[in-house]
């Protein structure tokens, strides 16, 4: 059982005692999040899909926040990146987090909508202010 050895010898660096690499494998063997983990008890992962090339620029875009930077003039500590499946072409928005979704429509219709076109789909990290109401 390679999860019994692998416990084994990361423990044998720093502990021993007697019948430790058989008490080791019998509670691997009786761990319930281990035998939920085992890879034969998970359902198998299907294939990766490729996500569809768009057609047109600023058809489709993806959009996430990089966050845990510094702050900014008027508190303007994430940035907004908004980028093109098709062409990469990248906006970068300074925000706020505390920025109501109604804050962040405008500026996305100011910033991209105004520049590019409506994209027929989004792509984003499932952030709860996005959620079907964009």
């Amino acid at each position: 059982h390679s999860r019994a050895t692998k416990m084994y010898q990361d423990l044998k660096r720093m502990f021993w005692w007697p019948r430790m690499k058989s008490e080791v494998k019998e509670f691997v063997y009786v761990c319930l999040v281990c035998q939920k983990s085992k890879v034969e008890h998970q359902k198998p992962s299907g294939k990766l899909q490729p996500l569809d090339v768009p057609m047109y620029k600023w058809n489709s875009i993806s959009m996430d926040f990089v966050v845990g930077l510094p702050r900014i003039a008027k508190n303007l500590e994430f940035i907004w990146v908004i980028v093109d499946k098709l062409t990469k072409s990248t906006h970068f928005i300074p925000i706020n987090i505390r920025y109501p979704l109604e804050r962040l429509t405008i500026l996305y219709i100011g910033e991209i909508v105004r520049f590019q076109r409506v994209p027929s789909s989004i792509i984003y990290d499932r952030d709860p202010r996005f959620a079907f109401k964009f």
